[in-house]
């Protein structure tokens, strides 16, 4: 038998291996995009299944195919959706033709597994043909941006969870560790008290700020140019399909999805897309931050802040024994800025496009989907193999606080301004802690001290005594 089949397209035939699910086009492609080494991301994949799918059943409603023939090219997308048919979607991530070679192996693959299903030979298109039948009424430049968006809506419910879990860590910490005084610090320099709980809830909040923004995100992807074939004007395609077909699509996916009024319009312009990224990228800067500030409580240990241990994962060097590095913060700040050299890129393509279509949408979507993706991962790996660890270190705390000039300043309320400079000043030059100093001098004594910097006294708002005098 033959090891290969042939099939031909506008440029000629071609020799396409016996067994492949994928044909002509899909072959061109691979010869033509040799760029990133990556196939297109599978959530782009398995949505493309589902608008196939809804494609399929309008036409299917309009009087194509009978039933045995609709129920095989049915399964196929629903084998597309489940993930099934990953490994026969082979067109670079990056790829010219506004993603024209992503939709032909997608057409190619359901095609080949339903006459596969119906028990017929692959190649044989007088039965079912990828562009004939399974392209029906459908052009890349509406099935393409459509299935983008459904993909990014799924990529960002399952990054919102990922988000909660990681801002209801740090909640969890925020109570956790509400009984630890710390100095906090300004410009890399002693400030004032308050407490590690405290520092932890601030950074839960701003997680939570980015849940809020990500879940409004999918408003503005709910609106698709399914039935605008190729410039926005439905042209090839009956009324009744172009109707039907998002109705469909609602159903396969459970999204509130619409057509859009200006079906030319949103074939053009794709700014929702760089409004989405950019939102997403106010996560990722908070991640890069607070990464970055828990890197810092961590560093040291011994020589460093030491406030905060962090979960040993792995050894930290093949020279240093016994060293450890907060190789998870490091990981999720790397994951933090290519998310936001993504949103460069994504901002970039949108740009370049021009007149009736963009044809830069492949890096749209592999940028975008991308940065969903790691965001994610970055906010799991976060959540279970950092924070949820992570312990404070009390005698380090403690330590800085009675050894720091940032502890005079919960005095000055008490003492006055001019006995907290004293303290202060023979604190530098005796090299005593603050509370030792304070102790000596008959400023305060030990249980005032420590009443001052006890936790409901450093975190109360505002200044009671100060208040009361005024008063």
């Amino acid at each position: 038998m033959n090891d290969y089949r042939t099939e031909h397209d506008l440029l000629g035939e071609v020799h396409v291996p016996a067994g492949a699910l994928w044909g002509v086009h899909t072959l061109r492609a691979r010869e033509n995009f040799p760029v990133t080494g990556r196939a297109v991301r599978p959530e782009l994949v398995h949505a493309y299944g589902a608008v196939k799918l809804a494609c399929a059943r309008t036409n299917h409603e309009l009087g194509r195919w009978d039933e045995k023939t609709f129920q095989a090219l049915e399964t196929a997308c629903e084998e597309m959706i489940e993930g099934g048919l990953d490994s026969h979607i082979l067109v670079d991530a990056l790829q010219g033709g506004a993603g024209t070679s992503t939709n032909m192996n997608v057409n190619e693959v359901l095609a080949n597994r339903a006459l596969q299903i119906l028990g017929r030979p692959l190649g044989e298109y007088e039965t079912l043909h990828p562009l004939e039948d399974v392209n029906l009424h459908q052009s890349t430049n509406d099935t393409y941006p459509t299935a983008l968006k459904v993909a990014a809506v799924f990529s960002l419910r399952q990054l919102q969870r990922e988000v909660v879990g990681l801002l209801e860590a740090f909640q969890a910490k925020e109570k956790e560790f509400a009984h630890v005084v710390k100095v906090g610090r300004t410009q890399f320099q002693d400030a004032v008290l308050l407490t590690l709980g405290r520092e932890m809830g601030a950074h839960a909040e701003a997680f939570s700020r980015d849940r809020w923004r990500i879940y409004k995100c999918e408003e503005r992807l709910r609106v698709v140019n399914l039935g605008g074939m190729a410039v926005g004007t439905g042209l090839g395609a009956p009324r009744k399909f172009i109707f039907r077909a998002i109705e469909h699509l609602r159903q396969v996916t459970s999204l509130g999805l619409a057509r859009a009024e200006n079906l030319v319009e949103a074939t053009q312009n794709h700014d929702a897309f760089v409004e989405v990224s950019g939102i997403v990228k106010a996560l990722a800067s908070n991640l890069l931050k607070v990464a970055g500030d828990i890197r810092l409580l961590s560093s040291g240990p011994e020589a460093g802040l030491g406030e905060l241990r962090l979960p040993a994962r792995q050894a930290g060097s093949s020279i240093m024994p016994g060293k450890v590095n907060p190789v998870i913060p490091e990981a999720v700040s790397q994951a933090a800025l290519r998310a936001i050299a993504n949103d460069q890129a994504v901002t970039q393509a949108v740009c370049m496009g021009s007149l009736e279509l963009n044809a830069f949408l492949p890096l749209v979507a592999d940028s975008l989907l991308e940065t969903l993706d790691i965001l994610g991962n970055a906010c799991r790996i976060f959540r279970t193999h950092c924070v949820e660890g992570m312990r404070a270190d009390e005698a380090r705390c403690r330590a800085h606080v009675h050894g720091a000039t940032a502890a005079v300043t919960a005095l000055v309320g008490e003492i006055g301004y001019e006995a907290a400079q004293k303290i202060s000043q023979e604190a530098a030059r005796s090299g005593k802690p603050i509370r030792d100093v304070a102790i000596e001098l008959g400023v305060l004594t030990a249980e005032k001290f420590d009443s001052l910097i006890s936790p409901d006294r450093v975190m109360q708002l505002g200044d009671a005594k100060a208040e009361k005098e005024k008063n």
